[in-house]
């Protein structure tokens, strides 16, 4: 059985009036819920089920801004866009993603590869035993999990030190100037 969150009993037999607020915000009709705009340039599409109406079944039509302002004057979002890939703050975020993912693809490929070619060109050496029934090859595939964890470890803590604050800044400049381009519309 599913937790009733706060409910009556026995509500569960119609259609629901509200959308329940998964992210803090006051909840919303649910035949408001597919009228609803997105100002988040990253929120690409709403998810199977989430801002479809309630009655029809059929997902409600994302209401997308026109990439130009009516006027014809000003930059298009688009240009806004151009312009801060262009920018030496995205440039240099890019930067530090390159040089931890590029080394550490490279390392974790070639241990990877190395742990494949042992063991389908020297299966003596693979066989050895190490610590009663443990093998090389054993120890070796159990290293591919503890480098998998470590290396997910690793650029977690890269992201979160050296590329996630210049990244956010970055987002929030474009909100700002895309905001902009689109003449104040919220």
């Amino acid at each position: 059985m599913q937790p009733s969150k706060g409910r009556p009993p026995g509500g569960g037999a119609g259609q629901e009036s509200r959308v329940d607020p998964l992210d803090g915000h006051a909840q919303v009709p649910a035949e408001e819920a597919g009228q609803l705009r997105y100002e988040d340039p990253w929120y690409d599409a709403l998810a199977s089920g989430w801002g479809e109406s309630a009655d029809a079944g059929v997902p409600a039509p994302v209401v997308v801004p026109p990439a130009r302002s009516e006027g014809g004057t000003g930059p298009a979002a688009a240009d806004v866009y151009l312009e801060v890939q262009r920018s030496a703050a995205f440039q240099e975020v890019r930067r530090r993603y390159r040089r931890f993912v590029v080394p550490a693809f490279a390392a974790f490929f070639a241990w990877y590869v190395g742990y494949i070619v042992a063991a389908t060109t020297a299966p003596e050496l693979m066989a050895r035993p190490v610590a009663g029934a443990l093998n090389v090859a054993m120890v070796a595939g159990l290293g591919q999990f503890l480098s998998t964890f470590l290396l997910t470890w690793a650029y977690a803590r890269h992201a979160r030190l050296r590329r996630d604050r210049a990244a956010l800044e970055l987002r929030w400049d474009t909100q700002e100037l895309t905001r902009g381009v689109n003449g104040g519309r919220s």
